[in-house]
């Protein structure tokens, strides 16, 4: 039953729920790639009679974001703006409407620091006009910072109630997964062998410009730095997605020339990406041909894919990455986000990658699915398995990492290597444009 003030709810579609009051921010976006962020805040409730005023909705749309705090390009179709900028604009048409309850399913998980500042600041605004706001969200600090009550869901049931008063981050967190989690962040460090990956002098345009590092046999290398620093870019220059102007990259010292994902695959580097279900998988495909997809060559013979040699291969990555499925044929954008990222882990691990490329690996997934991950990396890492992570969520970085970049403006701003010392300010006084040699103010201090 749904009710709004009392009175009982019949939404059968969309527009019915609009029509009384309700707006949703959905977590995937609902955008048209093609058209330009005004057009698409307005498409479906264009102003004019009969005509367009598009100068009209241009000027509504810039105040719009301008009382958000954050610039967002007009005149850019969607698909040429980061994920971040995607999920401003997804606020913004909710915001454009006369909403009395707006329901916000993930609103941050793309956002900066600095963004999410913002999202708190219009959240708070919203609430003070009586609009009531319900706030989904695996981000705990953000619960904690934003919520007056918590309702937890677990598998589709219904768990508790409570004030956010009563409770404490541990207890929702085991209110969430159903057990008890001793640690957050369960990172296990192993000794660092031999570099198994280096990268000298990468550059791209603007984008990434003269960057180096390594990475080490049994070595979680954690990548951060503000959305549109270069950390997404750098790493598809390292998997072939993008080809570089300049630079070398070595995978056990010897020279790769990486011109396509192909050919990092069989280098045996591998790309996590952060938009799994644009770049990383087919929704409307099984699970099963999801994991075979760059494994076709393992599973053909004479041009015939032997069917069930791939799907027994898959079940044991099934049990070992405890896939939750109810059969190999389900659709992979019927799975939860956690489920779907262990698809396209699966697949790797197949290819039997060496050098693996998690870009925000947590994104939009629940605590326990988190956890789960974290605990595969600790594998992966126990194998010697080298591993970049890029991630926005700093406790993450920090949590799981044994040493971590810094990116800012296409560059590596700073490397901090003793990660037990190091704090949030630290990393962000590195990631923010300020003045010359504050990496090296800051890297005397960590050391010290």
């Amino acid at each position: 039953v749904i009710a709004m003030h009392g009175q009982p709810l019949r939404i059968d579609d969309p527009a019915l729920a609009a029509t009384a009051g309700i707006g949703v921010i959905y977590q995937e976006f609902n955008l048209i790639p093609a058209l330009n962020p005004v057009e698409n805040i307005f498409l479906g409730r264009e102003s004019g009679a009969g005509l367009i005023a598009r100068s009209r909705e241009r000027q509504q749309a810039k105040d719009l974001f301008e009382r958000m705090g954050v610039h967002v390009p007009l005149h850019q179709p969607v698909r040429e703006l980061s994920v971040a900028h995607q999920q401003l604009i997804e606020i913004a048409k909710a915001l454009m409407q006369d909403v009395r309850v707006l329901v916000m399913d993930e609103p941050s998980a793309a956002l900066t620091p600095q963004e999410v500042g913002h999202l708190f600041r219009i959240v708070r605004e919203l609430q003070s006009q009586g609009i009531g706001i319900v706030y989904v969200s695996h981000r705990l600090d953000e619960v904690f910072e934003l919520a007056d009550a918590v309702t937890v869901l677990r598998d589709g049931l219904h768990v508790a109630d409570r004030s956010i008063t009563e409770l404490s981050r541990r207890q929702l967190i085991e209110l969430m997964v159903g057990r008890s989690i001793e640690e957050e962040f369960p990172k296990i460090s192993v000794p660092a062998g031999d570099v198994r990956l280096e990268v000298h002098g990468l550059r791209r345009g603007v984008r990434v410009q003269n960057v180096s590092f390594c990475v080490r046999r049994g070595e979680v290398l954690g990548v951060t730095g503000l959305i549109g620093a270069g950390r997404t870019e750098m790493v598809r220059l390292i998997s072939g997605a993008d080809r570089a102007d300049a630079g070398s990259i070595l995978l056990d010292g010897r020279a790769l020339r990486i011109r396509s994902p192909r050919d990092a695959i069989r280098a045996g580097i591998c790309l996590l990406t952060e938009d799994r279900k644009s770049q990383g998988l087919i929704p409307g495909r099984s699970v099963l041909e999801n994991f075979g997809l760059a494994n076709l060559r393992q599973f053909s013979r004479c041009g015939v894919l032997r069917r069930r040699q791939e799907s027994h291969a898959f079940q044991r990555y099934v049990e070992r990455l405890k896939i939750r499925i109810p059969h190999q044929q389900q659709l992979a954008r019927n799975l939860s986000g956690g489920n779907q990222q262990k698809v396209v882990l699966a697949r790797w691990l197949q290819q039997n990658a060496e050098v693996i490329i998690f870009d925000e690996p947590t994104r939009g997934i629940d605590v326990g699915a988190k956890h789960e991950i974290y605990q595969l990396m600790n594998e992966l890492t126990a194998a010697g398995k080298a591993l970049i992570m890029i991630s926005s969520e700093l406790p993450e970085v920090m949590g799981m990492s044994d040493r971590i970049l810094v990116m800012r403006e296409g560059r590596i701003s700073g490397e901090l290597t003793d990660v037990c010392q190091v704090t949030q300010q630290q990393i962000m006084e590195l990631a923010v444009p300020g003045p010359a040699g504050s990496f090296n103010s800051l890297t005397a201090e960590t050391a010290s």
